[in-house]
């Protein structure tokens, strides 16, 4: 299997890396790395980089997105990804072909409704907080995919949902 090449942000620092997930090795800004990882991301796990071991726990992520919130030995960090396909894409000047417009914010699991951060009217940005929905007792914001107007909210804090269910429909 050979390297893949990404470009990581983690906070406001940009970072390019080659990995070799097989090696367990690559690069990170043209310095070599060796690393393994002990554990898995729901629960926690180590992860072991030139022989010096971190703690991480994965608090949020959104794979769609490519975007992580993480925790390392206590300290957080705002993660994004780009692929080679994604770098490609902006390299075209065409990352925003594969943008979707949704209309509507489905429930992703069954949950509980804990708190609804928006009203109908309002103007909301992408990647902003939309609502946080309960599943196997874990806290879930959902945030916006694009820019969009709020139209209505479809749901009530402390109702339970069904996975699909509308929770909020947006200006088309």
């Amino acid at each position: 299997m050979a390297s893949e090449k990404f470009q990581i942000k983690v906070n406001s620092q940009s970072f390019e890396l080659e990995a070799n997930a097989l090696k367990k090795s690559g690069s990170l800004n043209g310095e070599s790395y060796t690393l393994d990882l002990l554990g898995n991301a729901e629960k926690g796990f180590s992860l072991i980089r030139n022989n010096k071991s971190y703690e991480v726990q994965v608090l949020e992520a959104d794979y769609e997105q490519k975007e992580f919130l993480i925790e390392i030995d206590g300290q957080s960090y705002q993660v994004s990804a780009a692929d080679r396909f994604d770098l490609l894409l902006k390299d075209l000047g065409m990352e925003h072909l594969n943008a979707v417009t949704v209309n509507d914010l489905k429930a992703p699991m069954p949950g509980l409704v804990l708190e609804v951060k928006v009203a109908p009217g309002d103007n909301i940005k992408k990647g902003q907080a939309l609502m946080v929905l309960e599943a196997m007792k874990m806290e879930n914001v959902l945030k916006a995919e694009a820019d969009c107007l709020i139209k209505s909210i479809d749901c009530n804090i402390g109702a339970a949902v069904e996975k699909g269910q509308v929770l909020i429909s947006f200006q088309a």
